[in-house]
């Protein structure tokens, strides 16, 4: 399209709109399309667990896209074309919009799936057996509790009957409904709902004070008077304490790098 490029808008049917330069008129929706399925393809791509797209882009906006009708004002439900072709050939990998990361809840599932995908595809990259599966799922079952209670009941049905399945079928089966789970946002319930599994975990192992400061923690968070890094931080002491292995190893506790700081803000 030349450096500078011209300003570009989607004009026509939502579903399937044209993208026309501003100025020239030109019609470019051909080239891009062709530009996009062959860029989605590439080697690069295929090996990434995340993608981060422009808000409001022609070319790359994920959703209230403005799209121009032969008459009348925009409206805001259209797809970037090659956001609509990276969501369509790689409809599991974890995809957010620049503007939408400002929120910290969406901000913090994003990067949760992100870290979770790359997990996933390490388990299936290849042959994979009965007890690959099961270590994989066991270590993710609290993070799934906190996201959907449905669908982490789900999963262990689907896990049970494992044999039951083809391995591309359970693959594909397994992948979609593991990635439908974590894109449901976690909420404070819920995670008030997984950290009192966990102290169920540890409290034959504690003092009277130890659980009584436990629950205080975890209360408080209830009422938002801390963010989830506070009691997480103190249920991680105790587990890291008393050696409670089927714990220490849940993917719940450690989701993404403690760098990150996202939990300072949930």
């Amino acid at each position: 399209m030349g450096i500078p490029r011209e300003a570009v808008k989607l004009v026509g049917d939502i579903e399937a709109p044209r993208m026309i330069g501003n100025k020239t008129g030109t019609d470019w929706t051909g080239r891009m399309n062709t530009y996009s399925r062959a860029r989605v393809k590439q080697r690069d791509l295929s090996q990434i667990s995340g993608y981060i797209l422009k808000k409001d882009s022609p070319t790359c906006g994920m959703e209230r896209v403005k799209v121009y009708p032969g008459s009348g004002q925009a409206e805001k439900k259209g797809r970037g074309l090659f956001a609509a072709a990276l969501k369509d050939h790689r409809p599991l990998l974890p995809i957010e919009e620049e503007g939408r990361l400002h929120d910290a809840r969406l901000r913090e599932n994003f990067i949760v799936r992100v870290f979770a995908y790359h997990r996933l595809q390490a388990l299936f990259r290849g042959t994979f057996s009965r007890g690959d599966v099961v270590r994989f799922h066991t270590a993710h079952k609290f993070l799934l509790l906190a996201h959907s209670p449905k669908q982490y009941r789900e999963l262990g049905a689907l896990v049970a009957a494992v044999k039951q399945h083809r391995p591309a079928e359970f693959r594909k089966l397994y992948a979609e409904l593991f990635m439908s789970a974590l894109a449901t946002k976690t909420t404070t319930k819920k995670n008030v709902n997984v950290l009192t599994h966990v102290f169920g975990f540890l409290k034959e192992h504690l003092t009277s004070e130890q659980k009584q400061s436990i629950l205080a923690v975890i209360e408080d968070y209830r009422n938002e008077l801390v963010p989830l890094v506070v009691p997480m931080t103190l249920i991680r002491h105790y587990v890291d304490l008393l050696g409670v292995d089927y714990i220490a190893d849940q993917i719940y506790l450690t989701p993404h790098p403690k760098e990150l700081m996202l939990r300072n803000h949930v």
